[in-house]
């Protein structure tokens, strides 16, 4: 299992990338060499952020938690992803094929404190159908159109590069934008 820790704002020691490796080993055992985890620190005011990605099998799962303490925020990161990972547990062993080292961490696990058959639903199904028009516009276009929308996201065709995006409203206030590469 591969593991990369990043600091932003604040520089992680040998001994704090350490004590993070240390916890992260949770998942060796299940993962083994097949995963890789990215583990991002930046300060936040008086909090500490811990962002943990992780790439398995060409999916992607992540999990932020902020505390005063690194560790304590890479604990609830980690329980945060492990959940994750449980809530998934009757997809994941329908396709127990598709996804071996997943299924086998689960089993193993015995579901130490959830009971998955009163929490998640049998299956998850679409609800809304929408469909709309397309319009080429810049990305302050779009973060305009969204706010006045009042949308937490707005998908659009940029203007310069022809292509389908994503402006999105984050967490800390500021905006994103996904764009895809085909």
């Amino acid at each position: 299992m591969k593991i990369t820790t990043q600091g932003k704002g604040i520089r992680i020691g040998e001994r704090l990338e350490g004590k993070i490796s240390d916890k992260m080993r949770k998942f060796d055992k299940y993962f083994g060499e097949e995963g890789s985890f990215n583990v991002r620190i930046r300060p936040e005011g008086s909090l500490m952020v811990v962002e943990i990605t992780m790439k398995l099998d060409n999916k992607v799962y992540r999990a932020e938690a902020r505390d005063e303490e690194i560790l304590t925020a890479v604990d609830r990161a980690i329980d945060k992803l492990e959940s994750q990972i449980r809530r998934q547990k009757t997809k994941f062993l329908k396709k127990k094929k598709e996804y071996p080292q997943i299924a086998n961490y689960l089993e193993e696990d015995n579901g130490s404190d959830f009971d998955y058959t009163t929490d998640a639903p049998e299956e998850s199904k679409i609800t809304r159908h929408k469909t709309f028009e397309l319009r080429p516009m810049t990305s302050e276009d779009a973060i305009l159109q969204m706010e006045m929308l009042g949308h937490d996201f707005l998908v659009y065709l940029d203007a310069d590069t022809d292509s389908v995006c994503v402006v999105y409203k984050r967490n800390d206030g500021n905006y994103g934008l996904l764009e895809p590469k085909y």
